[in-house]
C-alpha cells in the first residue's frame, strides 16, 4: 500500500520545475518551491456551476469514491448535486460515526477518507473523530457546512466556529471565502491530508458560498507556500546511524505507525534481517513486521511483552522509525532506556527530540530512510563492521521463554475473554482486518491475535476513543469489500456507536462484531482493582446482571444477525457460524468473566523497570547479565 498523492495536481508541476532546473530531482522540486507553478496539464474550459456543484465536481476529480455524512441546513445545497454524482454517499446515524468511518476507510485503503456534516452541532460532533485522526496521523478530509457569511460571528442558528475549535487538532483547516476557491481548496486539502505526515484537514464552507454561481475548471493551481515535507534523509545522518548500528551490542528497532503510513514494511523486513536486530512494533504498527518472525519481540509499552519492554529498557541503541516516544511506551520518561543512544527517524521534525534526547536525528519519509539505511549498513558490513548480537539474543530469548504472553482461566468457570479473542484470530486467519475499540479488549486483541500482514489492525491509539470500532470497521469494509472485517469491541464501547449497524444493514456492509461483554467498563474496573482498593465506583454496566441491553435483540433490531456465546465449548462453532453469514452484519455477544485483567502491565507514571508480569509477580532479572 502506498500513500496517495494527487498526481494531476502536483507531480506534473514538479516535473516541469525539475526539467527547468536539471540540478533538482522531482522531490527536491517539490520542497524547494514555495508557490507551485501552474500544472503543465491544460485546465478544461470553465463551466458555469454553483459552489455546491463545484464541490461535488472537485470530489469526483479527486477520485473520491465514497463519503460518509448526514445532511443538514447549511450543507444541504451540496446534497443536491451529490444526488446525481458518481461519489457514493453513505448516510450514517451520527456524525461521529461518519468521522470514524472515514478514518477506518483511510487506514484500510491508504486513500483519503472523507466525511461531511452540517454546521453547529453537526460539525462539533466531528471533533472527536478529527482529534482521533490527528493523534494517529490518518489522512482525512472533513467537509462542513457553515451558516451564511453575513451570519458568521452573530451567534446565528446552528453557528459554531468549527475552524477555531479544530485548529489544534487538524493538520490544516480552511474557511472558504468565495465559490471560486472551492476546487483549489479541495485539491490543497487532499494534498495536505495525504502528503508528509498524514492528518485530518477541515474545509468549512458557508451556505451562501455553496449557493453562489461560479465556474468550474480542473486542475487548479495549488498555493501552499512554506509546505515542504522532507522526503529524503540527509546522507551524513544515515551513515552515522549505520555506524552506530554496526557498533551496538544491544540494539533495538523501535517501529511505529509511520512505517505503515510510508508503505515501508518490505524494507523494514529487509533491514531487520540484514542486521539481525530485534524488532518491537507499537500498538499503531502491529502488522508492520510479522508477529511470527523470530526477530519480533512483540509490542512494547504499558501492556507490552516483557521481552519488548526490557529490550528497549536495556538497549544501548534504539533506532526509532516513525515512532514518537509516547508515554504509553516510555513509562516514566526520565527512567526510560537510560543507557541507550537514540537514532530517531520521522517525517515530522517536530517529533524528533520532543520527548527524548536524540543522538542522530533523521528527518525523512520512512520508506526512503529505511532504503538508505539498508544501503549504508550494507556498506558497513562490506567494510567488516558487523555487530555481534549473540549475547543480546541469548538474554532476550531467555526473557521470551520465561515470560511468554498467557492468561489464567477464570476460577469461577466463566468464559475467558483472552480465549475468545485468541480463537477468533486463529479461526479467521491473517488476511482479515481486525478493528478494536479501546480498553481491555483492545489490549487482548493486540496480544492474542497474530498480525502477519500490514494494514490488518486498526484501532484508536493516541486518543483512545471509545466508540471507534463499529464505525471504523464499517469504513474499512466499504474500502475493502472483499476482505473479512471483524470489530472486537467492549460492551461499553459498543453502546456508544452501535447505531451505525443500522447503516451497515441498510447499505449492505456485512461487518462482524465480537462484543467482549464482561458487564463492566473493564479497564477502568481493572485500575479500581489494582489502585483503588476494589472500590468499583460506577463501572458496572448492567449488561450481565440485567442484560440491558440484550445485545442479541439489539442486533436484530438494527437489522443484523445476533448470536450469543457463554461457554468455551461454543466459541469455535459460534465464530464459524458468523463466518458463514456474508449478506448481513453479525453481532456475537460473548459473555465473559468480569475479573480478567490485562497482563503484563506497567502502571501509569512508573518506570518500565517496574513491569508486572501478573498481579503480584514481577519478572526476575539478573542485572549483571542484562
Amino acid at each position: 500500500m502506498t500513500r496517495p498523492t494527487p498526481e494531476t495536481l502536483a507531480h506534473t508541476a514538479r516535473r516541469a520545475r525539475a526539467a527547468a532546473d536539471p540540478t533538482l530531482d522531482v522531490d527536491q522540486a517539490a520542497t524547494r518551491t514555495t508557490t507551485p507553478a501552474a500544472p503543465a496539464v491544460r485546465p478544461a474550459a470553465a463551466t458555469p456551476i454553483s459552489g455546491a456543484g463545484s464541490l461535488v465536481r472537485s470530489l469526483e476529480a479527486l477520485d473520491v469514491d465514497v463519503v460518509f455524512g448526514i445532511p443538514g441546513g447549511a450543507i444541504l445545497p451540496a446534497y443536491d448535486p451529490l444526488y446525481d454524482s458518481t461519489v457514493r454517499h453513505i448516510l450514517v446515524r451520527h456524525e461521529q460515526g461518519a468521522g470514524h468511518a472515514a478514518t477506518g476507510y483511510a487506514q484500510a485503503t491508504g486513500k483519503v477518507g472523507v466525511c461531511i456534516a452540517t454546521s453547529g452541532p453537526g460539525a462539533t460532533n466531528l471533533v472527536t473523530p478529527i482529534a482521533d485522526a490527528y493523534m494517529d496521523s490518518v489522512a482525512m478530509v472533513a467537509i462542513t457546512g457553515q451558516v451564511a457569511s453575513p451570519l458568521i460571528g452573530t451567534d446565528g442558528f446552528q453557528e459554531a466556529d468549527i475552524q477555531g475549535i479544530t485548529l489544534p487538532i487538524t493538520k490544516h483547516n480552511f474557511l472558504v471565502q468565495n465559490a471560486e476557491e472551492i476546487p483549489r481548496v479541495l485539491a490543497e486539502a487532499f494534498h495536505l491530508a495525504s502528503s508528509g505526515r498524514p492528518g485530518p484537514v477541515l474545509v468549512d464552507i458557508p451556505k451562501d458560498v455553496l449557493q453562489a454561481p461560479t465556474t468550474f475548471s480542473w486542475p487548479p493551481t495549488l498555493d501552499l507556500p512554506g509546505y515542504r515535507p522532507t522526503l529524503h534523509p540527509h546522507g551524513k545522518q544515515i551513515r552515522e546511524a549505520a555506524r552506530l548500528m554496526a557498533a551496538a551490542r544491544r540494539p533495538v528497532l523501535y517501529v511505529g505507525g509511520g512505517v505503515l503510513k510510508a508503505g515501508a514494511t518490505d524494507g523494514l523486513r529487509r533491514l531487520a534481517e540484514l542486521t539481525g536486530i530485534p524488532v518491537v512494533t507499537t500498538l499503531m504498527a502491529l502488522g508492520a513486521f510479522p508477529d511470527s518472525h523470530q526477530q519480533h519481540l512483540g509490542m512494547p509499552g504499558m501492556h507490552g511483552t516483557v521481552a519488548a519492554v526490557y529490550g528497549l529498557q536495556k538497549a544501548d541503541l534504539i533506532v526509532a522509525l516513525g515512532a514518537r516516544f509516547d508515554d504509553r511506551v516510555t513509562g516514566k520518561l526520565d527512567s526510560f532506556a537510560p543507557d541507550a543512544a537514540v537514532v530517531h527517524a520521522d517525517i515530522d521534525p517536530a517529533e524528533i527530540g520532543k520527548n527524548r534526547h536524540v543522538d542522530v536525528p533523521i528527518v525523512g519519509d520512512a520508506k526512503h530512510v529505511i532504503d538508505e539505511l539498508i544501503a549504508a549498513v550494507t556498506a558497513e558490513r562490506s567494510a567488516g563492521h558487523t555487530a555481534d548480537l549473540g549475547d543480546w539474543w541469548t538474554q532476550l530469548n531467555d526473557l521470551r521463554n520465561r515470560y511468554p504472553l498467557g492468561y489464567d482461566e477464570p476460577v469461577d468457570g466463566t468464559l475467558s475473554p483472552q480465549y475468545v479473542i485468541k480463537r477468533l484470530g486463529e479461526i479467521v486467519g491473517p488476511d482479515a482486518i481486525f478493528v478494536a475499540g479501546v480498553g481491555q479488549h483492545q489490549m487482548w486483541a493486540s496480544q492474542f491475535i497474530s498480525y502477519e500482514k500490514p494494514y490488518t489492525w486498526l484501532n484508536s491509539g493516541g486518543l483512545g476513543t471509545m466508540g471507534y470500532a463499529v464505525p471504523a470497521a464499517m469504513g474499512a469494509k466499504v474500502g475493502k469489500p472483499d476482505t473479512v472485517v471483524w470489530a472486537v469491541d467492549g460492551d461499553g464501547c459498543f453502546q456508544m456507536t452501535n447505531q451505525e449497524l443500522a447503516t451497515c444493514a441498510l447499505e449492505g456492509i456485512p461487518v462482524k462484531i465480537a462484543v467482549i461483554n464482561n458487564g463492566n467498563l473493564g479497564m477502568v474496573r481493572q485500575w479500581q482493582t489494582l489502585f483503588y482498593n476494589e472500590r468499583y465506583s460506577n463501572t458496572e454496566l448492567g449488561t450481565h446482571k440485567h442484560r440491558i441491553p440484550d445485545f442479541v435483540k439489539l442486533a436484530e433490531a438494527l437489522g443484523c444477525v445476533g448470536l450469543r456465546c457463554e461457554s468455551a465449548d461454543d466459541v469455535d462453532k459460534t465464530i464459524a457460524a458468523a463466518m458463514e453469514i456474508n449478506d448481513a452484519p453479525v453481532v456475537i455477544d460473548f459473555v465473559v468473566g468480569k475479573d480478567a485483567m490485562v497482563w503484563p502491565m506497567v502502571a501509569a507514571g512508573t518506570s518500565n523497570d517496574e513491569i508486572m508480569f501478573a498481579r503480584g509477580v514481577r519478572p526476575a532479572f539478573d542485572e549483571d547479565d542484562i
